[in-house]
């Protein structure tokens, strides 16, 4: 369990039993497993999505739109991770008693996953958004000369620096070369050919921001939580990341329904939610992030009530699998095509 306390003990019975029994498995290797089965269910969502969201709508998808998908919500999780990391870490120092060491830091993984998705990413732009077959159909220079190109250019620059940062001594400075993606994010969403534009860009990065910050600094909490052994500042913690989790649920929400509204105005979206690949993917998503504000709701009650506040990482761990399956819809949406043609 992530919040439990564990006795630490000095001697332990030999792997090797007398009995001839063998090892005894590791106690975090049923855990591990699990996460491997969920991520690779994840995954299927923006690799089968496309087909079954585009089911009877009579659009087209553009090439190669499922490994689109896939690579947009990997570089989602990517960003999600170190945010929420620096997130966490900053409330982490606010927290009396609290233990001054902190789980190991996935953010050099996260960059490196996420320089490899954007670097997958950057390809198909090369190609003019066509599947690349060969190292041939690639033409790099030529990222140079679109928006498209360089966006993509900068989002692979910026997952390199934020992994040297990481590595570095001072890892907080990640902030900036991640701030950097969801810049060229929010404005790649929306190309200059739209209505508004710049309005629709600045949407897109509160949401993308708030969102990063939610998941990746829920995931950071948990995993903090299973290190301390410091109930009373296990449970302030998860206390002030519920506190700021609830703004930017609202923050998230109500970016997320004026976004909605901007492709789909208010007396068609009944119909496209229903009735367009882009719609059924956003019902989706909107019907799961309601179950994650549930969950929420529900680990905010058993931390306020409660006998032992840290019955709260039950829920919260759920939440974070919700989470988990959201980014994976974001993923999907991204790839889908957009409802109204501005």
């Amino acid at each position: 369990m992530f919040c439990e306390d564990h006795e630490v003990t000095l001697t332990k019975p030999s792997p090797a039993l007398s009995d001839g029994s063998g090892p005894r498995p590791r106690p975090g290797v049923g855990r591990a497993v699990a996460v491997l089965v969920l991520v690779g269910l994840a995954a299927l969502i923006p690799l089968l999505g496309p087909s079954a969201a585009l089911h009877g709508t009579g659009e087209a998808a553009a090439p190669g739109t499922g490994g689109i998908a896939l690579l947009r919500a990997v570089l989602f999780a990517a960003l999600c991770v170190p945010s929420g990391e620096l997130f966490v870490k900053r409330l982490a120092r606010s927290v009396p008693g609290a233990p001054p060491a902190g789980p190991r830091s996935w953010a050099p993984y996260a960059a490196a996953v996420g320089f490899v998705a954007a670097l997958g990413l950057a390809s198909v732009v090369s190609t003019g958004n066509l599947v690349p077959h060969s190292p041939s159909d690639l033409d790099i220079g030529g990222l140079y000369d679109s928006r498209d190109g360089k966006l993509a250019l900068l989002e692979v620059n910026a997952f390199a620096v934020a992994g040297l940062c990481a590595l570095s001594r001072r890892p907080a400075t990640q902030v900036w070369p991640l701030a950097a993606v969801v810049v060229a994010e929010a404005l790649r969403a929306h190309p200059t050919t739209e209505h508004s534009a710049l309005l629709g860009s600045g949407l897109t990065l509160i949401h993308l921001t708030c969102a990063s910050l939610w998941a990746g600094g829920l995931l950071y909490a948990l995993r903090t939580l299973r290190g301390w052994g410091v109930r009373e500042a296990g449970a302030a913690l998860l206390g002030l990341y519920a506190r700021v989790a609830a703004v930017l649920l609202g923050a998230i929400t109500a970016t997320g329904v004026w976004s909605s509204l901007r492709r789909m105005p208010s007396d068609t979206v009944l119909e496209q939610l229903t009735g367009t690949a882009y719609g059924r993917a956003l019902l989706a998503k909107v019907i799961l992030v309601a179950a994650v504000a549930a969950l929420a709701l529900w680990a905010r009650i058993r931390l306020r009530r409660a006998p032992d506040p840290l019955t709260a990482c039950s829920p919260a761990r759920a939440e974070v699998v919700a989470l988990g399956v959201v980014v994976a819809l974001s993923g999907l949406l991204t790839a889908l095509p957009v409802p109204i043609r501005w």
